[in-house]
């Protein structure tokens, strides 16, 4: 390796981009293709960052495998930030193999760290737990200590281990101040940010307000009975009913749960579960069939009890029934919680990371679109979809994963 090529590495690793350009903006062999593909990722270049990338690794010789592995790292990296979820996970995890292979436990490693990431994002937290224990942090340079410490605060964020969460950013914190890299520290100040921002709103006995994740998960541990809107379940401490895919259920099991120790009209929850103007009697039918359904689903934790007007919810053992909502209530806040990590989504992303079909997320963006709440940029293909910040509105508790303590 000759020196220019050592010395932009140098300048790569101690976070000096335009330091890289100088040495090797201008040379088209493959080692210089890599540092300026990575180089320009870091600038936000990412179009261009994944051709660099590309025409790296396929210039390097048969007998180059650790220097192509590293370019296939740095284009999932760049497809990872980009919320390309369609990018091949196999080819991944063939390349943190073959570094492993050669003795590159520091590449090798944040290739593992970087397939987490992607598992954490469309919520398989135990497949990420498994390979973040596979790693030991004390073992690796502060940058990739940083980034698995961050991973490991999303996952208990994820699973609502605030404390957890805690140590963890801490963690990175430290260890990205060791690094003395600027853009990893401001980056691990970012993620902090989720646990001092209102995540979610508690209803109870007509009134609510605003609660912090710390908040959340002490009421889940409380004991008390919880419709829990932002993850679609009813649950005590011990038990968990999940109606994420039964919404009329979910809507009647909240509206009783914003009125306990009241009931609720039958006029009432006919408006909130099936959106009736005029009501008639196939409605008043349905209502029925749809209470008795909540009975048999809610029966481990919970009475539904008809009264005069309508109905109330009588727990068994619990001795208080809230409801966990998020803190803007919006038709399609699924969607909104992705696009509000940041970064810029496509669709058939989106879809992924929903478990939804494509058809079903562009209805819903273009819904927002319509609404000015999201804005697109490019066409076909490269077409993204991003969001103006909005304050308060909650990323974590809207993500797919199990529900806490499931």
């Amino acid at each position: 390796m000759d020196s220019l090529i050592t010395a932009a590495a140098r300048a790569l690793a101690g976070g000096d981009l335009l330091g890289v350009l100088k040495r090797v903006g201008l040379r088209d062999d493959p080692p210089a293709l890599a540092l300026r593909g990575i180089a320009m990722a870091q600038l936000g270049e990412l179009e261009r960052a994944k051709i660099l990338l590309r025409n790296a690794a396929r210039a390097f010789g048969p007998k180059e495998a650790v220097a192509r592995a590293r370019c296939i790292v740095a284009e999932a990296e760049i497809a990872l930030v980009s919320r390309d979820l369609g990018w091949p996970e196999t080819a991944l995890t063939a390349a943190w193999g073959t570094l492993e292979a050669h003795g590159d436990t520091v590449n090798a490693a944040h290739a593992r760290n970087l397939s987490a990431r992607r598992l954490l994002l469309i919520g398989r937290l135990d497949e990420a737990e498994r390979l973040l224990s596979a790693l030991d942090p004390s073992r690796l340079p502060p940058a990739a200590r940083a980034a698995y410490h961050l991973t490991a605060a999303g996952i208990a964020i994820r699973r609502l281990k605030i404390k957890d969460a805690r140590v963890a950013f801490a963690q990175a914190a430290s260890a990205a101040e060791q690094a003395d890299i600027p853009a990893l520290t401001v980056e691990v100040k970012r993620a902090a940010h989720v646990l001092e921002v209102p995540a979610a709103r508690i209803i109870a006995r007509g009134a609510e307000r605003l609660v912090l994740l710390e908040d959340v998960e002490a009421l889940l541990e409380s004991g008390v009975l919880v419709v829990d809107a932002c993850r679609n379940v009813v649950r005590d401490h011990r038990t968990l009913i999940p109606l994420a895919t039964r919404p009329i259920l979910l809507a009647l099991a909240r509206t009783l749960g914003e009125e306990w120790p009241g009931d609720v009209s039958r006029d009432r929850l006919l408006a909130r579960a099936f959106h009736a103007k005029h009501v008639d009697e196939s409605h008043r039918a349905r209502l029925r069939v749809e209470i008795g359904r909540l009975r048999a689903e809610l029966r481990k934790l919970a009475e539904v009890q008809a009264t005069k007007r309508g109905f109330m919810l009588v727990p068994h053992a619990a001795n208080e029934i809230v409801v966990l909502a998020p803190p803007v209530d919006e038709e399609n806040a699924d969607v909104l919680a992705f696009l509000t990590d940041g970064e810029a989504w496509s669709s058939s992303a989106l879809a992924i990371a929903l478990g939804a079909s494509p058809r079903t997320v562009q209805r819903a963006l273009e819904q927002l679109s319509e609404a000015g709440k999201v804005q697109s940029f490019g066409r076909g293909r490269a077409r993204r979809w991003t969001v103006s910040s909005v304050p308060g509105f909650p990323t974590t508790l809207l993500l797919p994963g199990p529900a806490p303590g499931s």
